[in-house]
């Protein structure tokens, strides 16, 4: 069967076992679904740098509520003002995925470990997301992606993990648990969100995923903003600011809309160079030092890349 497709308005997406990429990883929908997914994975490559700007000044649970209600708000005035179709009952299960992993799950355990984690050493958990949302794509869609594509994905995957855990000293703590954690939810809201994706706009995902969160968000703000102090800054504003509408909204419209173009699993393998891109924001916005294997790991991540880019699904 198809369904179709949100970027194009063409019923030219099929469904059944094959993953998105296979009809519109080529030709112009292949360059511009790439596109819109490497503009998402700089605004995402982002967000652990401005993380750590708003903890400068507000507590972990304030910050995390207080980007949800904001990016919540640009969200539902987005669908108001373009007048966005309530989505159908069966698609909510799906965006209930979304949020608890994208909106809530993920910004929640990654700005806990990164009260005791360097952002360096929190962009583990964005190298493994790659092959965790191929994984998760993989089990919930049906897609089979190549051979070369899985050996691709895990040597770039292998590449970043050896990169930040050998800068880490390879112990295990409390925060890694957290990014952990954060790896698994974030990846399975990927993957739905992805998959919804083929079937509505993906603003709308994202969008409706927000609204969702919403009525929890309010009254966690309040309770968090009377319990943890807040001091407001500079960087705590701007921080808080960016990652409700750069890496919470605009980031996922274009990420989103980006793998219903390409596919999910295809689109998640940009997410390689993602680390790198953070640790050089680490040093030009937070002071912090560049490993010299940086250049080695970031070419051969754009290697693994390339090769799978390159590589079709079955």
């Amino acid at each position: 069967m198809t369904v179709q497709n949100s970027a194009t308005g063409d019923p030219s997406i099929a469904v059944g076992g094959r993953d998105a990429g296979t009809a519109g990883g080529t030709g112009h929908a292949g360059r511009n679904g790439t596109l819109l997914a490497g503009l998402g994975v700089v605004a995402f490559s982002l967000t652990f740098p401005a993380t750590a700007w708003g903890l400068e000044g507000f507590g972990p649970w304030s910050l995390v509520s207080v980007r949800c209600v904001l990016a919540a708000l640009l969200a539902g005035g987005a669908l108001l003002a373009l007048r966005a179709p309530v989505p159908e009952r069966r698609h909510w299960a799906g965006l209930a995925v979304v949020a608890a992993g994208v909106v809530l799950g993920f910004p929640l355990l990654t700005t806990l470990a990164l009260q005791t984690s360097t952002t360096s050493h929190a962009a583990v958990v964005v190298g493994l997301l790659p092959l965790t949302t191929a994984a998760f794509s993989a089990l919930r869609t049906g897609a089979r992606p190549s051979r070369a594509f899985w050996a691709a994905a895990l040597a770039g995957a292998a590449v970043v993990i050896a990169f930040t855990v050998q800068q880490s000293g390879g112990a295990v703590s409390t925060g890694d648990m957290y990014l952990f954690g954060a790896l698994l939810i974030c990846a399975a809201g990927y993957a739905e969100g992805g998959r919804l994706a083929r079937e509505m706009p993906g603003w709308r995902v994202i969008g409706w995923a927000l609204v969702l969160c919403l009525p929890l968000a309010v009254p966690a703000t309040a309770v968090a903003l009377t319990i943890e102090p807040v001091h407001l800054t500079g960087h705590s504003v701007a921080g808080v600011l960016w990652v409700a509408a750069g890496s919470q909204f605009l980031g996922l419209v274009v990420w989103y809309r980006g793998m219903a173009e390409i596919g999910v699993a295809r689109a998640s393998q940009l997410q390689l160079a993602q680390p790198l891109l953070t640790l050089v924001w680490s040093v030009l916005l937070l002071g912090e030092h560049l490993p010299v294997a940086a250049p080695v790991a970031a070419v051969a991540v754009l290697v693994c890349i390339a090769v799978t880019q390159r590589s079709r699904t079955r």
